[in-house]
């Protein structure tokens, strides 16, 4: 049910084919899609201005219930409208082509089929090009529609009803209707055909169903999984082989709230959980795509290491705000870019080096020339981790020392170590291994806190922190009790239910947050990795059902209601709820 024209996050699903995704609504409307690219200019905006940003509505006229899914294995989504004259199935992609290689065009192809009765459907197609600065230009010709602006060409072809930006079309029983949007980009407008159309949905199907049957999981939360690393494969940029950390900027924290950021970059501090999830999966390809993709892109500033990337590899990305958009449910601004690619963020080496050492376990030989480099972090690491930084949540405050940015550079050293110790790069263990030894010192000397009896936030702010439940995840090496008390420290004070809340302290941004998705997998996979695979394992059965209706997860949930908060779908969120899956996996096999 629509409020003031925005449709609730959890009523989306997403489309995608690779380089760029579509939200659709549960009524049918595409109300997001960037072109060309994920981190391009928006074309459809509607979930960002309602009456400005620009849709792609399908829907029956008469009043109607709604069902959907995903096909089983794949990303291509159906819905079904039921009138009281009938029922009809929409399903809607963005294909693939059969070539098994990236065509220049994207395209979104939605088809309609009668399933009893009669139903008359209505559509619009609006585009607003330049995040719905730009109307463009609108032809018809040939028996298509054209919507032209600079560069932009998109085509609408329909097959079994008019073709026409808007219109209506009645199906009886059996009776089908296909739209098909196509868009080129400093290239000739797109004319396809109707059958080479309906080849590419039904290939784009197949793809799907042979992609999803890989995963190498057969535990009890198989379909969450699978449905998780479906959403994860939507996020990747194939071209490049990056992982966006959701496809969408500035979806709320806050409804009516500042916090709305732009989510379209590759963050280096989810490598090693990109590669952890991938490649317990069996997804070696993606997993050897991802990291070479990030090696690559941080090579100009090593060692020294960015905290986020453009999908082509650039550092660049400048927040702004688009003054024009009333944001969505009036949650303003609306920023594009994101100002916390210029912060200190030194936890993400140890996330780095941990996704070196997996990758060196996995494919063996890294190369002479990502040697050295590696072993430059690694000096790098045992100059810097000293220094104040901004820490995981990227606050907009001063810098602390923030205890989990210690704990990971703590572990990028002892990632360091293993590799010297397989002959992966040059030795430097000595150094590494004192380093390692000073900050965890520092920490169990700063960090502790006894009155809490928990590892805090950082010593300047004496309150709890829920990423401080990654110290299991990447086995920081204290005292099982301390961790056994810090977790139970967490999820009582930060807990409501089954999430948690990331921190309840200030952070230079105004107004609340939900409670962080992520970190309640956290919180199972290291029960699981403490030995508590019972209470994980419940703990799981809670979180799993607070997914969509399609199991999908944005990046908060309102705990009072449920409601899903932030960018849409959050990667994060899914593979924390993968290595969930697996820690607990793994724990009831010891």
């Amino acid at each position: 049910m629509r409020q003031n024209g925005y449709a609730p996050i959890e009523d989306y699903a997403v489309i995608g084919d690779g380089r760029t995704a579509a939200l659709v609504a549960r009524d049918g409307s595409i109300d997001w899609l960037c072109l060309p690219n994920v981190d391009s200019p928006s074309v459809f905006g509607a979930i960002l201005d309602a009456g400005r940003g620009g849709a792609f509505a399908l829907h029956p006229v008469e009043p109607y219930d709604v069902a959907r899914r995903y096909v089983p294995g794949t990303n291509v989504l159906e819905t079904t409208f039921r009138t009281a004259r009938g029922s009809v199935r929409l399903t809607d992609g963005m294909t693939l082509s059969p070539a098994g290689r990236l065509a220049p065009m994207r395209e979104i192809v939605r088809q309609l089929e009668c399933l009893d009765g009669s139903v008359e459907l209505q559509w619009s197609v609006e585009p607003r090009f330049e995040y719905a600065r730009r109307r463009g230009t609108m032809t018809g010709r040939s028996g298509r529609v054209f919507f032209t602006h600079g560069a932009h060409a998109l085509t609408l072809s329909v097959w079994g009803a008019e073709a026409a930006p808007a219109g209506r079309v009645r199906l009886d029983a059996g009776g089908r209707a296909l739209f098909s949007l196509a868009s080129a980009h400093h290239l000739p407008a797109v004319l396809p055909g109707r059958a080479d159309t309906e080849q590419r949905l039904a290939h784009t199907l197949s793809f799907w169903e042979e992609w999803g049957k890989r995963a190498e999981y057969d535990g009890p939360w198989r379909e969450a999984v699978l449905r998780s690393v479906l959403a994860l494969k939507l996020l990747v940029f194939a071209p490049s082989g990056a992982i966006v950390a959701a496809p969408t900027t500035g979806l709320p924290e806050e409804i009516g709230g500042a916090r709305n950021w732009d989510y379209r970059y590759a963050w280096l501090r989810d490598a090693t959980y990109t590669l952890d999830a991938l490649l317990a999966l069996g997804y070696h390809d993606e997993a050897h795509a991802f990291f070479w993709w990030f090696r690559h892109a941080s090579r100009l500033t090593q060692p020294r290491l960015e905290v986020l990337y453009r999908v082509n590899g650039g550092s660049r990305v400048p927040e702004h705000e688009l003054g024009h958009l009333d944001g969505y449910r009036h949650s303003a601004p609306v920023r594009i870019g994101n100002a916390a690619a210029r912060q200190v963020q030194l936890d993400l080496y140890g996330s780095v080096l941990n996704s070196i050492w997996l990758h060196a376990g996995s494919h063996g030989d890294l190369g002479a020339e990502t040697g050295r480099e590696t072993a430059k972090v690694a000096d790098f690491v045992s100059r810097e981790w000293p220094n104040p930084d901004s820490g995981i949540w990227e606050v907009r405050t001063k810098p602390m020392h923030f205890i989990q940015s210690k704990a990971m550079c703590w572990a990028a050293l002892e990632r360091a170590c293993k590799l010297a110790e397989g002959g992966f790069i040059p030795d430097g263990r000595a150094r590494w291994r004192a380093g390692a030894n000073r900050i965890h010192e520092w920490i169990e000397e700063h960090g502790w806190d006894e009155e809490a009896g928990a590892y805090i936030r950082a010593p300047e702010l004496r309150e709890l922190d829920a990423s401080i439940l990654t110290l299991a995840i990447v086995e920081y090496e204290a005292d099982r009790q301390r961790l056994n008390s810090t977790v139970d420290a967490v999820r009582d004070r930060l807990g409501s239910g089954p999430l948690l809340y990331r921190y309840l302290g200030k952070d230079g941004v105004p107004g609340r947050q939900g409670a962080f998705t992520t970190c309640s997998f956290w919180l199972a996979d290291a029960l699981a990795r403490l030995g508590r695979v019972g209470e994980a394992a419940r703990l799981m059965d809670e979180l799993i059902p607070l997914a969509t209706d399609v199991g999908l997860f944005a990046e908060e949930i309102d705990p009072s209601s449920g409601e899903q908060l932030g960018n849409f779908p959050q990667g994060l969120v899914h593979l924390a709820l993968i290595n969930a899956a697996v820690s607990i996996r793994e724990a009831e096999a010891r």
